[in-house]
């Protein structure tokens, strides 16, 4: 196994996990569940952010500490369990906006995160905080702390992610996706730490929406020259199974644009990015002959034993696409970003 260098107990380097909302968190509590919680580091999508009632709210970090905090609704795989609406409906009385559905448990993560940052504390600060606060020992970060929004651009008009995908429920056509902000946002700072620790492992992008999802990651021409450049394995896990996506608008989307909804679409996507695509057994067939090592496995979680299964297969993918490429250019090495770049953040 090539595993960076050991920390002192003697653990396998850091593994970086880049992941959006629900399908991303589960492979993110997989790995949670496999790894030694010092070991896991979880970058989360931010392009879903915005401010509602004068508060500011974070779908996906959410979901992740929720997910990774064991208190996440079962069954709609996004907010608290055990969730109360009174809130809501009391609002609602009031004839204020109830489109975006805030739970009274929910509620607290909002208000204490717009707290932070009208003190002057950071998004990182918050996601730190609310996951020590809430027993996690993985590192969870949001992907930048400057601001970038997804904008869905559709036959109707431009619309703010929240409002095409909650309020509009996906329905608009979409005619491109555009990411406002990105071109100047700088990756958060232990994202970069992490990317740039000669201990990493690997670099895992979980099974979440590519345009929604990881595409405000690699908007950011910063992270995405690190990601190409890291000398560590990065591996996509596909998120369509037989020409569907696993969950979410993402096959709706790729049709929309003329993609094809096909696991060869998504290891197009990440060309150049990815030295490694894990794809479901049922489209082994369609995945040969790509130019990149592919792991066909079942990769739709339903359990606890689905996700940890899952988890350790792509972790020993990557650790062999890491050996193949050591034995191919001993002592490679390299950094992937510079004393400048770093300098600029």
């Amino acid at each position: 196994m090539i595993d960076g260098t050991a920390d002192p107990n003697g653990l396998p380097g850091p593994v970086l996990a880049l992941c959006g909302g629900v399908g991303g968190a589960k492979l993110a509590l997989g790995l949670y569940q496999v790894l030694a919680p010092q070991q896991l580091v979880v970058a989360v999508n931010t392009g879903d952010d915005f401010e509602h009632l004068s508060l500011s709210i974070s779908p996906d970090l959410d979901t992740v500490i929720y997910t990774l905090a064991g208190i996440a609704d079962p069954v709609r795989g996004w907010g608290r369990a055990d969730e109360t609406w009174n809130f809501l409906a009391s609002l609602g009385d009031l004839g204020g906006e109830t489109w975006f559905r805030l739970g009274d448990r929910d509620l607290a993560m909002h208000v204490e995160r717009t707290r932070f940052l009208k003190h002057g504390r950071g998004l990182s600060e918050f996601a730190a905080h609310a996951a020590r606060k809430l027993g996690i020992g993985a590192e969870i970060v949001p992907m930048t702390d400057d601001r970038l929004r997804t904008i869905i651009v559709t036959g109707e008009g431009e619309l703010p992610f929240q409002h095409y995908f909650v309020e509009r429920q996906c329905a608009p056509e979409v005619t491109a996706l555009r990411y406002d902000g990105a071109e100047h946002a700088r990756p958060a700072a232990r994202l970069i730490e992490t990317l740039s620790d000669p201990a990493l492992r690997a670099i895992i992008i979980c099974p979440s929406n590519p345009y929604l999802s990881i595409d405000p990651f690699l908007a950011m021409p910063m992270l995405r020259g690190a990601l190409a450049r890291s000398p560590k394995p990065v591996i996509a896990v596909a998120p369509i199974i037989a020409g569907r996506a696993v969950k979410g608008p993402a096959s709706k989307i790729m049709t929309e644009l003329g993609i094809p909804v096909t696991t060869r679409s998504i290891a197009a996507h990440y060309r150049g990015i990815i030295n490694g695509l894990v794809v479901d057994i049922g489209d082994a067939d369609e995945a040969r002959g790509l130019d990149i090592p592919v792991l066909t496995t079942p990769i739709l979680m339903r359990s606890r034993a689905d996700r940890e299964r899952l988890a350790r297969e792509v972790l020993a993918f990557a650790d062999d696409i890491a050996a193949r490429s050591e034995a191919a250019a001993p002592g490679t090495a390299s950094v992937p970003i510079d004393s400048a770049e770093k300098k600029a953040l």
